[in-house]
């Protein structure tokens, strides 16, 4: 839960959610946050905000957000599919068509038809680009860097310099 200190003092550590490394000074009045810690000291806190209220609550769900949310090139590929699949199954048909007016029996056609549907599935399209969205929004929360949208990230990758004004070392 978010709160107000009623009463105490004591200094947290609210790197979690602030990536700031210094303690944060708390007295009466001064406001806490879910999975903050604690450090030194007694306090006394009044919830204010519970669950997905708390300010952790929301990076949660902007996180759930990002990974559920659709990037523009992932509209880009379901129009593609919605074009690309009828040609595909349509190749296919005719190719065991073919197949078969030439004198070959129905599984040897049917066997080529659907190596076409194999060799062409547009299912890389529709998996990829969720894929590829929910691993880098993975990685990048591991990396304490929280993505805003699928769209955010996308803009992102056309990008030339990135500044951070906390850094945690990705590396042992």
């Amino acid at each position: 839960a978010d709160g107000e200190v009623t009463e105490g003092s004591s200094t947290t550590d609210e790197s979690t959610l602030t990536g700031e490394s210094l303690p944060v000074e708390k007295k009466a009045g001064s406001f806490v946050y879910a999975g903050t810690t604690n450090l030194h000291g007694f306090i006394t806190c009044k919830a204010t905000k519970v669950q997905g209220d708390t300010t952790l609550g929301r990076i949660i769900e902007m996180v759930e957000n990002t990974a559920s949310s659709k990037a523009p090139i992932a509209k880009v590929a379901d129009k593609v599919s919605g074009i690309f699949v009828p040609a595909v199954v349509t190749i296919a048909v005719i190719t065991c068509i073919i197949w078969m007016i030439l004198g070959k029996n129905v599984g040897f056609s049917l066997t080529r038809a659907i190596s076409v549907l194999v060799i062409s599935c547009p299912c890389a399209l529709g998996l990829a680009t969720p894929t590829a969205i929910m691993v880098a929004t993975g990685v990048a929360a591991n990396n304490s860097i929280l993505i805003k949208s699928s769209q955010a990230l996308e803009v992102l990758s056309k990008a030339k310099n990135i500044v951070f004004d906390k850094i945690r070392s990705i590396f042992p």
